[in-house]
C-alpha cells in the first residue's frame, strides 16, 4: 500500500513513524514533510489540493491521511472524494466543528452536549449586555481559524468587552474574528480527548493532558502546546463512560443527523467539574504534541486503523494499547512564541530506542544535518510502566540534543506526579 501524508509537523512525523514498519505499507509520500520526514519516505512539493489528488491517483495512494486543520476546513477531504480516493479526515461541511466556533456552539446547543453557556454574535452591544450578567473570568472566542490563539480568557468584564471590541473591529484576528463567542469560564481539569470515527461508529483513544503555557508552573504566554503525557490517570474509566455517552456518541449522532457525518479525528477539549464533562472546544485533528504520545502506544496496526475509519468499517475493528505511559517534551526555538529564529544545527547524542525517541516537527535538511527552523522543533517522547518512567526517559533523551537557542519546560506530566 502507498500512503500519502499531507502537513510537515511533528504530528505527521509521528504518523509515518507508526505506519513504517506496518507490513501492509510499502511507500510513504509526504505533502509537504519536513526536514526529517524523508527518514520515511518522499517529500512533495504540490500546494494545490486538485493537483494534489491527481498525483494521488498517478501514484496509486490507497490512503490519504491529512493532519493539520487548515486542509481539512478548506475541503481536501471533498476533492479527493470527488475523484474516488480513499481519505481519512472530515468534509469541509463536518469541519466546522474546528473552522467555525460559532457553528460549533450552536450544533453543542441544537442536541443538548454539555458545555459553557454562551452567545455568539456580531454586535458589540448584545455582547456587552451578556458579559453585564456575568461574573468573571469570562472566555472571548474569535469564531474562525487563529493558530490557537484566538481565546482570551479576560479577568474583569471591561478587559472581556474590550477583546470583543478589537475581535469584532477586525483588530486582533482579522476576518476570524468578525465573528465571537462569549462564555462563562468553567473551573475544573482539562482534558484531550481523541475520538477516531467513520461517520457512525467511534473508536475512543486514551485521554492525554497537554501543556499549553511556555514556561514551567503554566506561567508565561499561550502555545501550541509545550508537551503532553497520555495515558492521564485523571481519565478515569467512569469518567471516560461519561464522555463517550454524553458527548461524543451525541456528537456522532448528531453530525449524522444533521447530514454531516462526521470521518476523521475527533478532538474533544473536555474540561470536567465536579466529575461532570464539558465539550470546550472540538477540534477536527489530531492535537500536536498529543499525537505524538497516542502513536508510540499504538500496538496494533496504525494502518488498519486510519483505513477502516475511512471506509466506514471501524466496527470491523479492534485497536489494542501497550501498558506503558507516554510522555512528550517539546524543544523550541529561541524566540518562540513571539518570532522566527535564525535556522540553528541540531546534534543529537543518542540514538533512538524502544523506550525514547525524537518525533521532528520544525526542521529543515541541508548537506551537514538537520536545522531548528524556527517555532516548535522537536519533541522527545519517553515511555515506561509508570509516568516517573516515561518521565525520565523523555528528559533524558532530551538532554543528547542541542540547538543553539533551544528551550524546553521541565515540568511536564507535573499535574500527574502531585496525584
Amino acid at each position: 500500500m502507498n500512503v500519502l501524508i499531507i502537513g510537515s509537523g511533528g504530528r505527521e512525523y509521528s504518523i509515518a513513524r507508526a505506519l513504517k514498519n506496518d507490513l501492509k505499507v510499502k511507500n510513504i509520500f509526504f505533502a509537504p514533510g519536513n526536514g526529517a520526514t524523508e527518514n520515511f519516505g518522499k517529500n512533495i512539493d504540490i500546494k494545490d489540493y486538485n493537483l494534489l489528488a491527481d498525483f494521488a491517483k498517478q501514484n496509486a495512494i490507497e490512503l490519504t491521511i491529512v493532519g493539520p486543520e487548515d486542509p481539512l476546513t478548506n475541503g481536501v477531504v471533498d476533492i479527493f472524494k470527488s475523484k474516488n480516493l480513499n481519505i481519512f479526515g472530515p468534509s469541509k461541511n463536518a469541519a466546522q466543528l474546528e473552522g467555525s466556533k460559532v457553528f460549533m456552539k450552536n450544533f453543542l446547543k441544537k442536541h443538548n452536549i454539555p458545555t459553557a453557556k454562551f452567545i455568539e454574535t456580531d454586535d458589540l452591544k448584545k455582547v456587552s449586555d451578556f458579559i453585564d450578567t456575568m461574573s468573571a473570568p469570562i472566555v472571548v472566542k474569535a469564531d474562525g481559524l487563529c493558530a490557537g490563539k484566538g481565546v482570551i480568557i479576560a479577568q474583569t468584564k471591561e478587559e472581556a468587552k474590550e477583546a470583543a471590541k478589537n475581535m469584532l473591529s477586525g483588530e486582533s484576528f482579522g476576518d476570524a474574528g468578525k465573528k465571537v463567542v462569549v462564555e462563562e469560564y468553567l473551573d475544573g481539569f482539562e482534558l484531550s480527548v481523541f475520538a477516531i470515527c467513520d461517520g457512525e461508529n467511534y473508536i475512543l483513544l486514551p485521554a492525554a493532558q497537554d501543556h499549553k503555557r511556555l514556561l514551567d508552573n503554566d506561567k508565561g504566554p499561550n502555545t501550541g502546546g509545550m508537551g503532553a503525557y497520555c495515558p492521564t490517570p485523571l481519565a478515569t474509566d467512569e469518567l471516560m463512560q461519561k464522555i463517550s455517552q454524553d458527548l461524543i456518541k451525541p456528537t456522532v449522532d448528531g453530525m449524522k443527523k444533521d447530514g454531516n457525518p462526521f470521518e476523521g479525528v475527533l478532538f474533544a477539549g473536555v474540561m470536567v467539574v465536579k466529575n461532570i464533562p464539558y465539550i470546550l472546544e472540538y477540534n477536527v485533528r489530531f492535537g500536536d504534541p498529543e499525537c505524538e504520545e497516542i502513536m508510540a502506544l499504538i500496538d496494533s496496526s496504525v494502518f488498519d486503523l486510519f483505513d477502516k475509519a475511512s471506509k466506514k468499517q471501524l466496527d470491523k475493528l479492534s485497536i489494542k494499547f501497550k501498558n506503558k505511559v507516554a510522555i512528550g517534551v517539546v524543544a523550541a526555538s529561541k524566540d518562540y512564541p513571539y518570532k522566527s529564529s535564525a535556522p540553528a544545527l541540531i546534534t543529537v547524542s543518542q540514538k533512538d530506542s524502544e523506550n525514547a525517541h525524537i518525533s521532528y516537527a520544525g526542521v529543515t535538511k541541508k548537506d551537514d544535518g538537520l536545522y531548528a527552523n524556527g517555532g516548535r522543533v522537536l519533541v522527545s517522547v519517553g515511555l515506561g510502566s509508570d509516568i516517573k518512567e516515561a518521565r525520565k526517559n523523555a528528559y533524558e533523551l532530551l538532554k543528547n540534543v542541542r540547538f543553539d537557542g533551544m528551550q524546553y519546560r521541565g515540568d511536564i506530566a507535573y499535574q500527574a506526579l502531585e496525584k
